[in-house]
């Protein structure tokens, strides 16, 4: 299993007809799962005596349980250090420079760390932890900065329309509102892709032009970006809730619970800054 964020997704699953599993095509000798005659299950480990694959051992999957711990750790230490860099990294006339300076370089480092995991085999807990941290680091410096030119209530508006989006994904795919298929799959990151084409291309004309570069992320445009970036975030959630389900139903080994918590995690800083962002445009209006 691994994260369905854009470019952190190497290892995805079929989703024909509104089913899932591993592996985008069967495989010789696989067992299949459920409805789905093309999913298969890649753990199914092969029977020592007749040869053919049987289901893993229940005593080492992934559980839900474990998905909620992981998940829990790695928001927490963004939390955590969120609180930390915005106590001890003011962003005001005398530390505007040093904290700017810090968020973004945290920014960086975390960026790193997240293409490092996406890379591995397997799940680090280690790096993803550290992620969590450096990631924390940068959106404090990011929140103070917001809570002292906008107005200290644009962060926790954001922070709780980020917690109403989550409530509201996970309601609707649990309802079946929300079916994640190919299709639904496919219509997400190819808009994600152009999405963030969109964004590089305006950072780049506001570095070299000065200003707002295109002006996708101020005034009018900016909140339809913002609306935008948001709801393709609800569909990141979406998918990650499908892969989780993926894994639990295929009897994904438990370090995997890790990959689902880093995907998560991700899913949930895009909300929160695109989330926070479209407030700040609308606040900044009044």
């Amino acid at each position: 299993m691994r994260s369905s964020n854009p470019v952190f997704s190497r290892r995805g699953f079929s989703r024909d007809n509104g089913y899932a599993g591993f592996n985008a095509a069967p495989q010789a000798g696989a067992a299949t799962v459920g409805a789905n005659p093309y999913a298969t299950n890649p753990y199914a480990q092969p029977d020592t005596q007749y040869g053919a694959p049987q289901a893993p051992a229940r005593s080492g999957a992934m559980t839900i349980d474990d998905v909620v711990t992981r998940t829990a750790m790695t928001l927490g230490t963004v939390v955590l250090t969120a609180a930390l860099a915005w106590a001890l990294l003011p962003v005001d006339a005398a530390n505007l420079g040093t904290s700017y300076g810090i968020g973004f370089g945290a920014a960086l480092v975390a960026f790193v760390l997240a293409m490092v995991q996406s890379f591995k085999r397997k799940a680090s807990p280690a790096v993803i932890l550290a992620y969590a941290a450096f990631e924390g680091v940068f959106l404090g410096v990011i929140s103070s900065a917001v809570s002292t030119y906008i107005g200290p209530g644009t962060v926790m508006q954001a922070v709780m329309g980020t917690m109403c989006v989550f409530a509201g994904v996970l309601i609707a795919y649990k309802m079946r509102w929300i079916r994640v298929t190919r299709r639904f799959y496919g219509f997400v990151m190819a808009a994600a892709m152009g999405f963030m084409l969109l964004m590089v291309v305006n950072l780049l004309f506001s570095v070299f032009g000065g200003g707002d570069g295109l002006g996708f992320r101020s005034g009018g445009l900016g909140i339809l970006f913002g609306v935008i970036g948001i709801i393709l975030g609800a569909c990141f959630l979406a998918l990650d809730f499908k892969q989780v389900e993926d894994g639990v139903n295929f009897g994904a080994p438990r370090e995997e619970a890790w990959l689902a918590a880093f995907g998560l995690t991700m899913t949930l800083v895009w909300i929160y800054l695109e989330m926070l962002r479209l407030l700040s445009i609308l606040n900044g209006d009044d």
